[in-house]
């Protein structure tokens, strides 16, 4: 059996598409891009989507970030940085519940933005996912894709804390 060295990049059943970050005597250490670290036997059964040399005896943490981050942004969904509009920046948002014996909350509305932005962004990933199944035929991706536009008209609203309009939630109604 010949080992992979770190950098290889694999796809396993379980645990998806990821790199080799450490390689011991008995695991692999693989870093996995929706699952994090994980470490698997030398022998388990997995993909190889690139292989690396074996021969690397040690590698710098730096050279590990750097690969990291390039394989990151090459298999990721969300590369971009969504700005929160400027006015917003600093701001909270203030929950008062109808009930005047029950506190209100306060939460730093950067952190709900961030939220926010999650949630576009898994709606997204979901979208290719169902447009790039070959497990659902073209009226179920249809019939899911009118789901998915509802959801970004839903999330609409939210639209006042984006900076760029580019980056607003869309629904049916605005192609």
């Amino acid at each position: 059996m010949r080992l992979l060295g770190i950098g290889s990049r694999i796809h396993h059943n379980d645990f998806g598409k990821g790199v080799v970050t450490n390689v011991t005597s008995r695991h692999y250490w693989v870093t996995f891009i929706e699952n994090g670290l994980e470490t698997i036997q030398l022998d388990a059964e997995f993909d190889v989507i690139e292989r690396a040399d074996d021969a690397v005896d040690t590698v710098s943490l730096f050279d590990v970030e750097d690969s990291l981050v390039q394989i990151l942004k090459q298999w990721s969904d969300t590369s971009e940085i969504v700005p929160i509009a400027d006015k917003w920046k600093g701001g909270n948002l203030v929950l008062e519940p109808g009930d005047a014996n029950l506190q209100s909350k306060t939460l730093p509305i950067d952190k709900f933005f961030h939220k926010i932005v999650m949630v576009r962004d898994r709606v997204r990933v979901m979208e290719q996912k169902i447009n790039s199944s070959k497990n659902l035929d073209a009226q179920e991706k249809i019939d899911l894709q009118q789901y998915i536009s509802r959801i970004y008209g839903s999330l609409t609203t939210f639209n006042v804390l984006f900076k760029l309009k580019d980056q607003q939630f869309k629904g049916q109604g605005s192609k």
